[in-house]
């Protein structure tokens, strides 16, 4: 089993003044000797300020990049420095650092774990076109994945070294590209997923987006990046130096 303390927990963070130093001193509490990353993406708050007073090591880009283009900065991070996993806690106090140990363990059996909601435990809610994009969307990655998956959207991931070295080859910033895109990536790389059970919680600060009619925009966008992700292959890194 991977050790706790060879982890990097990867926090993007774009504008979570409020949120960012309970979700720092949680993860703390949860994983004493694992190194925590916040990527501020771009804030225009003081996201960056409060996560080092907290204690996290941040790397600041100079932009707002979106989640994906955040996490592929804090992978580089990670395989520079050598770390034999990393996970992503989101800073909105969504993910239950408590999980981590658990989610990690499963490296043993794969290169990327997802803690799934919707999966036996907690009490997680979706409804109407937001819950059909996410089973329509588990349902297909499941069988390009030779895996039963109930969470594909999930971003509380952990990824081995393989992963992470995948992910700092390909790790789309556009729309679901950091869940969807990144996954079929991997899986068309001979990644091999996973996932445990989790149970999420609500964002402690701030609304996320909800609504009918932005239920429905998420089912069809969600549906042109599935089928843009499983038709599109990232280059291998000899293509890519060719």
């Amino acid at each position: 089993m991977i050790s706790l303390d060879r982890i990097l927990v990867i926090v993007p963070a774009w504008n979570e003044e409020p949120n960012i130093a309970p979700t720092i001193s949680e993860i703390r509490r949860a994983l004493p000797h694992t190194e925590i990353l916040v990527v501020d993406d771009g804030s225009n708050d003081a996201t960056a300020t409060v996560a080092r007073d907290a204690g996290a090591d941040v790397l600041a880009l100079p932009f707002n990049m979106g989640v994906g283009g955040a996490m592929r900065a804090g992978y580089v991070y990670a395989l520079r420095h050598n770390f034999l996993a990393a996970i992503q806690v989101d800073a909105d106090g969504q993910h239950n650092p408590l999980d981590v140990p658990k989610i990690i363990a499963k490296l043993d059996e794969a290169d990327i774990v997802i803690g799934a909601r919707f999966a036996a435990e907690g009490d997680y809610k979706a409804r109407g076109p937001r819950w059909w994009a996410m089973q329509f969307l588990a349902s297909v990655i499941s069988r390009v994945a030779n895996e039963p998956l109930t969470d594909v959207t999930s971003g509380f991931r952990a990824a081995n070294q393989k992963a992470i070295a995948q992910y700092t080859r390909y790790y789309p910033a556009e729309y679901l590209g950091d869940t969807i895109d990144s996954l079929v990536a991997a899986i068309h790389s001979n990644l091999k997923v996973t996932q445990v059970p989790v149970a999420m919680r609500a964002r402690v600060h701030g609304t996320p987006s909800q609504g009918f009619i932005g239920s429905a925009i998420y089912l069809f966008r969600s549906i042109m990046a599935l089928g843009l992700a499983v038709i599109r292959r990232p280059r291998r890194r000899n293509q890519e130096s060719a």
